[in-house]
């Protein structure tokens, strides 16, 4: 299955947009479009692993009682019962692809 990343990309003005690329029984693909001043709370997972991918933009993730600056290139990964969160601190929109393994039962 080929994805045109860009094809997906869709900001909304009062909260992140989580855009669902992929679903297989071992993997989600979704892409986080979080404009300037967005964030996802801080919460946990207790049976999936996050890896959070910046594409454009940078922002802070929020790993435990940590912080990580991220830009676009770098990624980080939230081991499951990791509590974590994303805030788009920059001025500019922040593209991130997010894979949680395995997927989310309401996937």
């Amino acid at each position: 299955m080929k994805i045109r990343i860009r094809d997906h990309v869709a900001y909304l003005p009062d909260k992140l947009a989580k855009v669902a690329l992929a679903t297989t029984p071992r993997a989600q693909l979704d892409l986080y479009c979080v404009a300037p001043g967005q964030a996802q709370k801080p919460h946990t997972h207790a049976d999936q692993d996050k890896v959070y991918v910046v594409l454009e933009g940078e922002g802070r993730v929020s790993l435990g009682a940590a912080e990580e600056r991220l830009q676009a290139g770098e990624a980080v990964v939230a081991p499951a019962g990791t509590a974590h969160g994303l805030v788009n601190d920059g001025p500019a929109p922040l593209l991130v692809l997010v894979v949680v393994v395995p997927p989310p039962p309401h996937a």
